[in-house]
This record gives C-alpha cells, structure tokens and sequence, in this order.
C-alpha cells in the first residue's frame, strides 16, 4: 500500500514537471517572437525612411541641364552664385522651406502647376509645382501661355514618371524661374541644381 502511494506521488511529480516545462517553453517562444517581430517592424520603418530620403534626393536634384529654347534671365531679382532663403516647401520635399539656397541658374518663361499620373503607375500627382514652358510638349506650344485645363504631355524628369506623362494645366504664371542647390533644413545629402522655384518663393538672406 505505501509503495502505491509513492508510485502515485511520482507520476503525479513527473506529469506537473511536464507541464511546468510546456508551458514555460510556450511562453519563452512568445516573447521571442514578439521580440522578432519589433526588430521586423523598427526594421521595415529605417528601410522606408531611407528609401523616402534617397528618393527625395533623387527626385530633387538634377544634371543642371535646361530645356533648348530657354532663355536666361537679363536682370534677376537673385543673380547666379548669390544666396536667398526658399520660402515654400513643395510636395515630397521636406526641409525646403527656410532652407539657404544657392541660385545655380535664372531664366524667364511661364511656370506652370500641372497635374498627372505618373507612367510608372501609383497616385495621380495634384498640382505639382513646377514645370517651365519649354518643359512641355503640345501642338503648337508657341510664346504665350497654355490654358487652364490644356492636356499636355510632358518632357521633364524632375521625379520618377513624369517624363512622357499626361498632364492638365493647373496654372500659369509668367516669371522668372530659378535653379538652386540647398541643404535640407531637416538633414542629409545637399539636393544640387533642383528645377524649379519661381522667384516668389524666394526672399533676402538676413
């Protein structure tokens, strides 16, 4: 009878050290998976703001070479070489606005807002600022400016998919159109010779 009951006790001994250990484990495992799954994410989140950065650089920045048919500035407001302050922060690109910019070129022409759906696919753009005259390809483009709802198509890569688009003329104003390089006030590589600011946009460095 007495080693019946220890026999009893042992496999009552041995069944709750199993389960003491399956659970265990089971809860081991959870917070290693749970732990996993954070460095997937924080992982995931640096990789997308890395490719945001490098494609605002990229997007930004340019070869500095201008359409054929521009025409430089005689008198801009902000010479070749001189320094001004961006006062707009264009979509996709953070860190314009207060920006010091470094003026790279001035020409005069018809600035337009444009919108359109890039050819590589993805959300129609609204009112992107800016493409210059000499940057469209219409019929008969000529001097004067393009209409308010005009369907043009456009010759410019000033981001991916634009180059070759549809696009409708949001607006029209005649100016003087600058080129600049500047520094992103929130940090990362200087965006050389961006297309375009009009002169609006820009005021005195103090």
């Amino acid at each position: 009878m007495k080693s019946k009951k220890i026999l009893m006790i042992a496999v009552f001994l041995i069944v709750s050290a199993f389960t003491l250990a399956a659970c265990g484990g089971g809860n081991g495992s959870g917070e290693t998976d749970t732990e996993e799954n954070d460095v997937d994410q924080q992982n995931t989140s640096e990789e997308s703001s890395s490719d945001s950065q490098g494609n605002m650089s990229e997007h930004m920045s340019s070869t500095g070479e201008v359409p054929a048919g521009v025409q430089e500035a005689e008198n801009p407001k902000y010479e070749v070489g001189s320094i001004a302050t961006i006062t707009a922060e264009h979509m996709n690109m953070e860190g314009m606005n207060g920006a010091e910019a470094t003026i790279t070129g001035a020409y005069d022409t018809t600035a337009y807002t444009i919108s359109f759906t890039p050819t590589t696919g993805g959300e129609p753009v609204e009112e992107h600022n800016w493409v210059i005259h000499e940057e469209l390809l219409v019929e008969d483009p000529g001097d004067a400016s393009i209409e308010s709802g005009t369907e043009v198509t456009l010759n410019a890569e000033h981001m991916k998919g634009m180059n070759g688009a549809k696009a409708v003329i949001d607006s029209a104003v005649e100016t003087t159109v600058y080129m600049i390089s500047f520094t992103p006030t929130t940090g990362g590589e200087e965006v050389v010779n961006h297309k375009w600011v009009v002169e609006s946009e820009l005021e005195p460095t103090e």
